[in-house]
């Protein structure tokens, strides 16, 4: 144990008065100054604020630094895949993957069923891949050009990429937040596997019921405009070489993830992939696509749907995200490393007595570290890591536990507009996390399902059940 964690750490007081002070922060900065673009300088402050409070308590400076540094660690690989997203989108977009996939996409689906196959895509290839990020990156920037040719409403096209997405994620034993989840509630990951199926199973369900509704009620609406439709067509027609060999890249993504590649290897070659299609079939040059690659796309077609679907990208485009991503996980760092999340979650593990309370403590729990941390990461862990002892006391089985994690932190990362999640999909798809947030139907309704399940006492499996004869290992949760 370091010196660091010998400390004793801040008090309630304290913890109570930086979740106040966040609070306070984001709310004024959005609903009384109606900024939306500097959430950057307001995490600044209130980092500035923890950092005092934590001073107060003992800490030095040294040590608010070595939590930042610690903050920003977490955030060094989510944002160096970011960085890569950028580079890939405009790489695709010149090589006339991106135009392929919006062009065939729009020919071959109807708003009738839109809804309903963009969100069941998006499960299906992120429970092959177990990245949710590539899946939105790669499929999901395909569905919001074909929605906007179908007529469908962007924020609401985000929201069935970002429910596929997830359940893919959370379900795919090649996720790392599916391992993370049962390691640290000492769950097989089969057994965690399977126990989500009872909560996740039913919310995919519903999910997919809703976006079924809602594609017949566009389409009776009379949304889909035919002459904007065939303009946007001919428009990709007229500007790219749409030979079937410009869909090698999802293909080729979907391939190497299978097969464990690093998702920040896997980005790099498809970004180097799409840029030799591009230069080879669409007749972009290597000055072209460095341009491209660094600064994005910029789409001359002269429609102007075209243009505002495949114009974007680029690594420069990426760093205001980035920059969110480096300055939140800064702030998550110091409140984790400070123990101030920590404080509060003793603070309310004493105060669960029965399995429905537990439950519900556990996800809020997950959704304020969401919201204080920044960091799915962080949210999947500390909840856990305080509240293992407290399944245990009342014989429930690790993948219980672990269920709930992701049920929680993994579903509702992407709801929180400065977590990774949240920064990561509204940067990638073009839609504000709060726009977007109503129509993720499936972060909305997995920690309902899970609560119910608690309330009901449906499928808690304890120690005995004959579901499950795994128990908690004798090793400390990390």
């Amino acid at each position: 144990m370091t010196d660091f964690e010998k400390k004793k750490g801040v008090g309630i007081t304290g913890a109570i008065s930086v979740m106040l002070f966040l609070l306070i922060a984001i709310s004024t900065q959005v609903f009384i100054l109606g900024n939306t673009g500097s959430t950057q300088i307001t995490l600044i402050i209130v980092t500035a604020f923890a950092s005092i409070v934590a001073m107060l308590n003992g800490y030095k400076w040294h040590d608010v630094q070595e939590a930042i540094l610690y903050g920003c660690n977490i955030a060094m690989l989510p944002m160096m895949i970011l960085m890569m997203v950028g580079v890939l989108i405009a790489s695709w977009t010149a090589a006339g993957t991106i135009p392929a996939l919006i062009y065939y996409g729009i020919k071959l689906l109807t708003p009738d069923y839109f809804l309903f196959s963009a969100c069941l895509i998006c499960s299906i290839g992120s429970l092959s891949t177990g990245s949710s990020w590539t899946t939105a990156a790669t499929f999901g920037v395909g569905f919001m050009g074909i929605g906007l040719g179908l007529g469908i409403p962007p924020e609401i096209t985000a929201g069935a990429v970002i429910s596929g997405s997830i359940f893919g994620d959370k379900m795919s034993p090649l996720s790392d937040s599916t391992n993370l989840a049962s390691a640290v509630a000492q769950a097989e990951l089969f057994d965690h596997i399977k126990s989500m199926i009872y909560s996740t199973g039913p919310a995919i369900l519903i999910t997919l019921a809703i976006y079924f509704v809602m594609g017949f009620m566009f389409d009776h609406a009379g949304a889909v405009d035919d002459a904007q439709v065939q303009a946007i067509l001919d428009g990709i027609e007229g500007a790219f070489s749409l030979n079937p060999i410009t869909l090698l890249p999802p293909i080729l993504v979907v391939v190497l993830i299978m097969k464990r590649m690093s998702g920040l290897a896997v980005m790099i070659i498809a970004s180097l992939v799409g840029m030799m299609l591009a230069i080879g079939l669409q007749g972009f040059s290597l000055d072209d696509m460095i341009t491209f690659m660094n600064f994005g796309f910029t789409s001359n077609v002269g429609v102007p749907d075209v243009d505002k679907i495949l114009s974007g990208g680029g690594l420069q485009n990426m760093m205001w995200t980035i920059s969110l991503g480096f300055i939140a996980l800064s702030m998550g760092g110091v409140m984790e490393k400070t123990k101030m999340l920590d404080v509060i979650l003793t603070k309310i593990r004493h105060l669960v007595h029965n399995t429905g309370g537990l439950v519900v403590t556990h996800v809020l729990s997950s959704f304020a570290v969401n919201l204080l941390a920044a960091s799915q990461y962080m949210a999947l862990i500390i909840p856990a890591r305080m509240l293992v002892p407290v399944y245990k006391a009342q014989k429930l089985l690790p993948q219980v536990c672990s269920r709930v994690s992701e049920d929680s932190a993994t579903a509702t990362s992407p709801l929180v507009p400065w977590g990774l999640g949240g920064v990561y999909y509204a940067s990638v798809l073009g839609v504000a996390t709060l726009d977007y947030l109503p129509y993720t139907f499936f972060g909305l309704i997995v920690p309902a399902v899970t609560i119910v399940l608690a309330f009901s006492n449906k499928f808690m499996f304890r120690e005995g059940d004959i579901a499950s004869k795994r128990t908690y290992s004798t090793a400390p949760a990390e």
